[in-house]
């Protein structure tokens, strides 16, 4: 997809709610195969619907994951815990306070990171080569969620001047806390327009997937995350497709659990631990008919992934049409609904 510049002003810099919206008062842009995008707003996504589609969401909730720390030679930083590996490793950033925001901070060595109350983060290896991405255990006196919950904040980047409430960065699928950053595609959902679909006769399936941090510099290979897709919601899918039904992912990350779950003929399996599948047009996932997303930045890597859906002519024509339109992207942003054509 031709590259797109970005300015402020198609950027969301706080919650829907600050602005006077609902949750499901963001705007929404549809779109299916070759036909004009739709230009609608989220709480109109039922229309969209039919019976029988089933809506795979993620109960993956946000943990408070920017710390505070100092560096051996007492240089301010934040790390932004990104995730557990196996083995109670920790994959961390560490960042740089800059001008009431962060940015990425290169380490050449491992080091140690002082934290609030006595904490200590030892960073122990580069992950993949990275010099931002960090191996590293957390040495915090208690539970590291519970430390976070005690001292951290919501992950926060330029284009959100100001600090908001853990809650503004919950989703009302939310259950299980472990997302360093909002699985953000399900934000303008709430109760009410949940209530309206199944109404309407569409059926709604749970998956877990904690996803990391966003701020990866392209070219970077997506890094493990963990994931847990139950047996009733594989069955789910299963029965909806087999019965000719859509199944839509709210979220890039819903995609990836299911990828990581369906075998090469396109049946859905339970699983769990930890994935970095990657899909593209090349890898599409047979088991997702449609995704419902964000608006993503033009590096992002995510863009392949939305390519295997609305392929990457239909894709740069909804992303040429959102920016004229004035859609607003990231967390707090507008949303877009991307179905394949059954036609």
């Amino acid at each position: 997809m031709t590259a797109l510049v970005l300015s402020p002003t198609n950027e969301a810099h706080e919650p829907p709610e600050a602005r006077g919206l609902a949750r499901g008062g963001v705007r929404l842009l549809v779109s299916r195969g070759q036909d004009e995008p739709v230009d609608t707003t989220f709480a109109r996504i039922g229309t969209f619907l039919v019976p029988g589609d089933l809506l795979v969401v993620n109960t993956s909730a946000t943990i408070p994951a920017a710390l505070d720390g100092r560096l051996r030679d007492g240089e301010p930083v934040v790390v932004h815990l990104s995730g557990t590996l196996p083995g109670e490793v920790w994959l961390v950033e560490v960042r740089r306070p800059d001008r009431g925001a962060t940015v990425p901070l290169a380490l050449d060595d491992p080091t140690d990171v002082a934290l609030l109350a006595g904490g200590r983060i030892r960073l122990l290896a580069p992950f993949a080569g990275s010099r931002r991405l960090w191996l590293a255990l957390l040495d915090v006196g208690l539970p590291v969620l519970d430390y976070a919950a005690a001292h951290g904040r919501p992950i926060r980047y330029r284009h959100v001047p100001q600090e908001w409430p853990l809650p503004s960065y919950q989703t009302i699928f939310a259950r299980e806390p472990g997302s360093a950053e909002m699985p953000s595609a399900s934000r303008p959902f709430s109760h009410e327009l949940v209530t309206e679909l199944v109404g309407r006769g569409v059926l709604i399936a749970p998956l877990l997937l904690h996803t990391g941090v966003s701020s990866l510099e392209g070219g970077e290979a997506p890094y493990p995350e963990r994931y847990r897709v139950p047996g009733t919601t594989a069955e789910a899918v299963n029965s909806v497709r087999h019965g000719g039904g859509r199944v839509i992912a709210a979220g890039t990350t819903v995609v990836r659990a299911l990828a990581t779950v369906t075998d090469d003929h396109g049946v859905v399996h339970p699983g769990h631990g930890w994935t970095d599948v990657i899909v593209s047009p090349e890898y599409p996932v047979p088991s997702v008919d449609g995704l419902l997303t964000g608006w993503h930045e033009p590096e992002s890597s995510h863009l392949q992934m939305l390519e295997a859906f609305a392929g990457p002519g239909a894709l740069a024509a909804a992303y040429a049409q959102a920016l004229e339109l004035g859609y607003l992207w990231h967390e707090f942003g507008d949303s877009h609904l991307i179905l394949r054509d059954f036609s």
